[in-house]
């Protein structure tokens, strides 16, 4: 058994989940302390740890010009749990990294599980942690259980900021009509035929959106209602309402796509729908989440050519989502100032969506190892992607307009064109995606020390890493 103190982990989210694999990794103790299914969500169907509860889809999985990309592939370099079952349960999704969301909570749950070093205890934390808890990463994600939410407000002085996150539709593939419908990537990209897409000329997208802007929305609760909707997860009525030609230039846009059924004829727009699982037999509505009620998606879906008879083995919704002050509230390696002994990783931070998430619960679970061992904690340098979000969320966001954040290669430190000229934009990526693994190379190679010799002094019964 090792003699080093657990770390408490509160969450078994991704964040929280992708942290305690990091903890283990450095053969430091984690102890994951889960609500569900003592107290469960609005959002969640299981009590799986890393449940995906929105899209199945980690986004774009390029790691040259895209930089959601670049810290798929910087997390994989580090040893991240995430990424190594999103790998192992991919399914087509063109140049995106898209998952069987069973298959990936199953195998995030059966490696922690396993892992002499990792304890899951099923319990609501309902407040501060106890004071001899004195190493706690909180991972809560958007769904902090409100009484854990009051303490920390209590603790700050700051109110937390929320908005409302959006689900997405599933549909059955069997009841999907594809004498209208056709298999094709956007430009052919991934396999070429990775989504589903269903047409709507000018006069059916005009309708759809009338209905669209016209039917009858969930109301809110008192205490949802002045709570803003995150800007990149609009649901699509919301974007509708918007202007007649916002779809059609956003998630519906047509371009780099010939309809077989009619290959002369260019439609005004296009519905995609992904694949969700790894049978394929569920796709979901890229882009269609929803405040309608269940009845009224029902209807105004299936007026979409192709949906007219579609089963949905998931309805869309929306829940609150609950993040702090990043920038006012935490350092630079996510400690609460007000409480050092508390961490913060994940959505609740302030940063947006699955791989972020993750990325935060993997720096904060070393930097929580490196305390366990007395080292001091070394931040990823700005220059990558899983740093350049660090800084962001600690000390790179304004405090007064601070909001949640996808990882961009805006939050990037520039970087000069160099001899011979102005980059292109395309160019100037790749630039920066080469110096930020390099500068990742470097930075593991100086982490990786300090994890051996953690390891080394776990004592007998201590696996090695794993997927």
């Amino acid at each position: 058994m090792s003699a080093i103190p657990a770390v408490h982990v509160i969450g078994g989210g991704l964040a929280g989940s992708e942290a305690a694999w990091q903890l283990a990794r450095a053969g430091v103790p984690a102890v994951i302390h889960e609500m569900r299914p003592v107290r469960g969500t609005d959002a969640h169907v299981t009590d799986h740890l890393a449940e995906l509860v929105c899209s199945n889809s980690f986004r774009s999985d390029d790691a040259e010009t895209n930089a959601v990309g670049l810290l798929h592939e910087e997390m994989r370099r580090a040893g991240s749990l995430i990424l190594a079952a999103a790998d192992a349960h991919r399914v087509p999704a063109g140049g995106a990294l898209a998952v069987d969301r069973e298959g990936f909570s199953a195998a995030v749950q059966a490696a922690l599980e396993a892992d002499p070093l990792v304890s899951v205890v099923r319990e609501e934390v309902s407040g501060l942690p106890p004071a001899d808890w004195d190493s706690v990463i909180v991972a809560t994600g958007p769904l902090t259980s409100p009484a854990l939410a009051a303490a920390v407000r209590s603790l700050t002085g700051e109110d937390s900021l929320a908005f409302f996150d959006a689900i997405a539709p599933i549909v059955y593939k069997d009841s999907i009509d594809f004498t209208k419908a056709w298999f094709q990537s956007r430009y052919d990209k991934g396999d070429g035929a990775d989504y589903i897409n269903c047409p709507l000329d000018r006069d059916q997208y005009a309708a759809f959106v009338a209905a669209l802007c016209d039917a009858e929305k969930s109301p809110f609760r008192d205490w949802e209602r002045d709570t803003p909707y995150f800007e990149g997860c609009l649901p699509v009525e919301v974007m509708a309402e918007r202007g007649a030609d916002t779809l059609a230039y956003g998630p519906l846009k047509p371009v780099g796509l010939t309809n077989p059924h009619a290959p002369a004829t260019k439609p005004h727009a296009v519905v995609q729908l992904r694949q969700d699982n790894a049978l394929g037999t569920l796709y979901n509505m890229v882009g269609f989440q929803t405040k309608l009620t269940h009845g009224e998606q029902t209807r105004v879906f299936r007026m979409i050519p192709g949906l007219e008879r579609a089963r949905f083995a998931r309805l869309g919704g929306v829940h609150r989502n609950t993040f702090l002050n990043g920038p006012r509230l935490l350092d630079g390696t996510l400690r609460l100032r007000a409480d050092p002994r508390l961490r913060f990783a994940g959505q609740i931070t302030g940063c947006e969506g699955y791989v972020e998430s993750a990325a935060m619960g993997l720096v904060a679970g070393r930097f929580a190892a490196a305390e366990r061992v007395g080292r001091a904690p070394v931040p990823p340098p700005p220059t990558t992607a899983m740093g350049a979000l660090l800084a962001h969320i600690t000390v790179g966001a304004r405090p007064e307009t601070y909001q949640p954040m996808n990882v961009n290669f805006g939050l990037f430190p520039p970087m000069d064109d160099g001899p011979g000229g102005r980059r292109g934009r395309r160019d100037r990526r790749r630039a920066m995606t080469a110096r930020a693994l390099q500068d990742l190379e470097e930075w593991l190679g100086g982490v990786r020390t300090p994890f051996a010799a953690a390891a080394a002094s776990a004592g007998p019964g201590r696996r090695g890493p794993r997927p």
